[in-house]
């Protein structure tokens, strides 16, 4: 359509942005409805949204305010989907099998993050981007589809609490573990110079010195395939320490930002993006499986909201500034900067006592909340 990467940045920063805006409802809305039924109406949406774009685009009619528009509601439908997701686990898992579940379904949306260029292209070669974007939309209709036939413990009957009164306990939940917002803080500034870096400036890269989409398809799937080797690796460890751990294998953050930033070659480039990948993956595991083990199932959907909301609160002004920072600083010296903050924040998290000390607690019933919740009326 002739966009440029100043525009790539902003499509994607509509969509962050509506993440960011509404993330914290959603977390209070899954809790006060359940998880399933959170996530059940989060695929409708999106899939109404996927269905009008991909409509527009067949008809050779949309432009890129509109596809900004309606990812940006798809975003939306995944501000009440992510922290439902993260939720629903101790639901539908034992608590020993915590861990092996955060694998698994982490191995699952890699495979996604992995083939899914792969499928792009083979839609694309058959068909018009439109019809890639249907097949998109059928794919939130299939996600309905399996949570419409999970079942779930029913949720216990009572007066439902204040909107307020539910966010502020949540908060009070989320700020008193200083392990939990250390790592959320270092995410915010992580995630905003990393994806900017990454989807909007490699691209770029590729594009100029390293052959084209091709390169780029390749250094992709190597990031998702290096989700997928994490995900194997956390269903065979279990560290005494799974934070300092996790942490520390992020550090590797940095390596395909500062090998584009050369630019290094493609067989390198992607060599790195698999490390990385594989480095997130497990630490976003250990992570995840740590929250779930200290943190009372009753606010859990709360507590991931604010996670998701700190997480992605600077990633939408990362990926609208990106562009224009190249432009005026060159792309080369823009990477660098971003390797080296990355590299940062990842030892600043790593100089958290409670985060190098938290300690694994396989098996642990659902955690005592540190509070008493709120009473009803606020």
């Amino acid at each position: 359509m002739g966009g440029s990467a100043t525009d790539l940045g902003l499509v994607f920063a509509a969509h962050s942005l509506l993440i960011t805006a509404l993330v914290l409802a959603g977390g209070v809305f899954a809790d006060r409805i359940s998880p399933r039924l959170a996530m059940l109406r989060a695929d409708v949406l999106r899939a109404l949204a996927m269905a009008a774009m991909a409509a527009l685009l067949i008809a050779g009619v949309a432009e890129v305010w509109q596809l900004a528009l309606l990812y940006a509601i798809e975003g939306a439908g995944t501000a009440f989907f992510n922290p439902a997701s993260d939720a629903i686990l101790p639901q539908v898992v034992a608590a020993e099998r915590v861990q092996e579940a955060n694998a698994m379904l982490n191995l699952s949306r890699s495979v996604g993050r992995t083939a899914g260029p792969a499928l792009a292209g083979v839609l694309l070669a058959l068909g018009t981007p439109g019809w890639a974007v249907a097949a998109d939309a059928a794919t939130f209709v299939l996600s309905a589809a399996f949570l419409y036939r999970l079942r779930v413990p029913p949720r216990p009957a009572g007066q439902e609490p204040a909107f307020l009164s539910e966010l502020r306990h949540g908060w009070r939940e989320f700020s008193s573990r200083t392990w939990l917002w250390a790592i959320v803080l270092s995410a915010a500034l992580s995630n905003a110079v990393f994806f900017g870096a990454f989807q909007v400036l490699g691209p770029v890269v590729a594009d100029d010195s390293l052959g084209g989409s091709g390169a780029w398809a390749l250094i992709a799937a190597a990031f998702g395939a290096g989700s997928i080797v994490g995900g194997l690796v956390a269903l065979r460890i279990r560290p005494r320490r799974p934070l300092l751990v996790g942490e520390a294998a992020i550090c590797t953050i940095a390596m395909p930002v500062a090998l584009l930033a050369v630019p290094s070659t493609t067989v390198l480039i992607a060599l790195g993006a698999l490390v990385c990948g594989a480095a997130i993956s497990l630490g976003t595991i250990l992570y995840e499986t740590t929250v779930v083990q200290n943190v009372p199932q009753a606010a859990l959907s709360r507590v991931y909201a604010y996670d998701w909301f700190g997480s992605l609160a600077l990633e939408p002004l990362g990926l609208a500034l990106v562009g224009p920072v190249a432009a005026g600083l060159g792309v080369s010296p823009t990477l660098w900067a971003a390797a080296a903050v990355l590299t940062l924040c990842q030892l600043g998290v790593l100089g958290v006592p409670s985060v190098r000390r938290m300690r694994a607690r396989p098996g642990a019933p659902a955690a005592t909340p540190l509070l008493r919740p709120l009473d009803p009326g606020g």
